[in-house]
């Protein structure tokens, strides 16, 4: 029995060896031949090489809907053009044409830095910065308001539409954004502007704003012009028609 414990441990020991000798030499087949222990990853240049490929695709597929918008002005079924007009007469509701009218524009910001580029010292950084969840709960406040058509940025938006955050740097629908960001909204201003005073993502934000100076700013506008949106609207369900 003493005799066979410590063979057992000297193959147990050559079996751990060879196992760790083949991870290892997955993992660096895996790094192209790069030290692993080294290795990092830059996120800005994913972002970036991310953000080129969705431009690449919009462009593609704004391509291939005007080659079907030529298509569908040929010759169509009678079945065919009542679909086409089902599509315009949703296309208001579905944000997929301009809209122009009195709303609300919510302006959020990082705090200030000294006359160096720098933060205050002590503080943690993230407590100084908007972040995806304080752009979110303006958003929320505003569709609960009433919001009729909104925009971030440059972009239209939908009550589908994700935002999303790296850091403090604002990704929308492929394209990426700095602060500071500007959310407008098209509908009753005194409507949404009780429902960001209700949010309770936009309440705490406001500490932040008292305590550490980020900006946060709510203006009503007279007529601002949404444009239409211009992302793919993906279908979760269907329905045969007559049914």
């Amino acid at each position: 029995m003493s005799a066979g414990r410590p063979l057992g441990w000297r193959i147990g020991a050559v079996v751990a060896c060879l196992v760790a000798g083949l991870l290892l030499g997955v993992a660096r087949a895996s790094a192209g031949g790069e030290d692993v222990g080294t290795r990092s990853v830059d996120l800005s240049v994913v972002v970036r090489d991310a953000q080129q490929r969705v431009l690449a695709a919009d462009a593609q597929a704004a391509q291939l809907q005007a080659q079907v918008g030529q298509a569908a002005d040929g010759d169509v079924s009678p079945q065919v053009e009542q679909a086409l007009a089902q599509v315009d007469a949703l296309a208001p509701a579905a944000g997929l044409v301009p809209v122009v009218g009195p709303g609300l524009r919510v302006t959020m910001s990082d705090a200030p830095r000294d006359s160096d580029g720098n933060y205050p010292a002590g503080v943690d950084p993230d407590d100084l910065v908007i972040h995806q969840q304080d752009v979110q709960a303006a958003v929320n406040a505003l569709w609960a308001g009433g919001a009729e058509a909104m925009m971030i940025m440059d972009q239209r938006v939908l009550t589908t539409s994700a935002v999303r955050c790296i850091g403090n740097t604002l990704l929308l629908q492929g394209r990426t954004y700095s602060p500071p960001f500007v959310i407008t909204a098209i509908g009753d201003a005194a409507s949404m502007s009780a429902a960001l005073d209700r949010e309770p993502g936009v309440r705490l934000l406001l500490q932040y704003v008292d305590k550490y100076h980020l900006g946060y700013e709510v203006t009503p506008v007279d007529e601002v012009e949404l444009p239409a949106y211009d992302g793919t609207i993906r279908m979760k369900s269907a329905t045969e028609a007559g049914r």
